[in-house]
């Protein structure tokens, strides 16, 4: 089934809106709520995952998933006073916050212009894995005398990041990321 694209924004039935970075990308889900209809569209990058013209119970859940890993997304919908209505969108289980803040501890993100391009490069720190706008990376990792090094390629481009001690036990392990030798400093996204 195909799904329209376009922004619920510009229809004016926008009711919230998050913007949720996963390691393939940052996703846009927007999402409208008819309060008198019931009705629910849900919207992600502007195209259209879940549609419900009439609905008879105004509060509930629209749960889908974001993103090629397929990650769960559930968008909860309260009655806060009289026709006033909340909404609070939960990824993989836990609150859009404590997800942002989890994938804080658990990703290494940098964002670089490469031949004029703009180029977003994600390391899972738990895996090694690496993303570079949204495809993973065929990655070497090595083991060096002052931690490890995993080398790829963005075009003719030879990248690498570098994981070493900080020399605090608070600050743990740093990663830092070279594009053809040169550092790029991270981003805090």
């Amino acid at each position: 089934m195909r799904f329209p694209v376009y922004s619920l924004q510009k229809l004016g039935d926008l009711a919230a809106a998050w913007e949720v970075a996963l390691s393939d990308g940052v996703y846009t889900i927007e999402f409208a709520h008819g309060t008198t209809t019931g009705k629910r569209v849900v919207c992600v990058n502007g195209r259209e995952v879940i549609r419900k013209d009439w609905m008879f119970k105004l509060v509930g859940k629209e749960t889908f998933t974001v993103g090629g890993a397929n990650t769960k997304a559930t968008i909860n919908i309260e009655a806060v006073s009289g026709f006033a209505y909340e909404y609070t969108l939960e990824i993989d289980g836990k609150s859009l916050q404590t997800f942002i803040d989890n994938r804080t501890k658990t990703t290494r993100t940098w964002l670089l212009k490469v031949e004029g391009e703009d180029c977003r490069v994600v390391l899972e720190k738990d895996t090694m894995e690496v993303w570079c706008n949204g495809q993973k990376m065929d990655t070497r990792g090595e083991f060096v005398d002052d931690g490890t090094e995993t080398r790829f390629m963005m075009g003719e481009h030879e990248c690498c990041i570098k994981a070493a001690s900080s020399g605090t036990k608070k600050s743990g392990i740093v990663h830092y990321l070279l594009l053809d030798g040169e550092k790029i400093p991270a981003s805090t996204q």
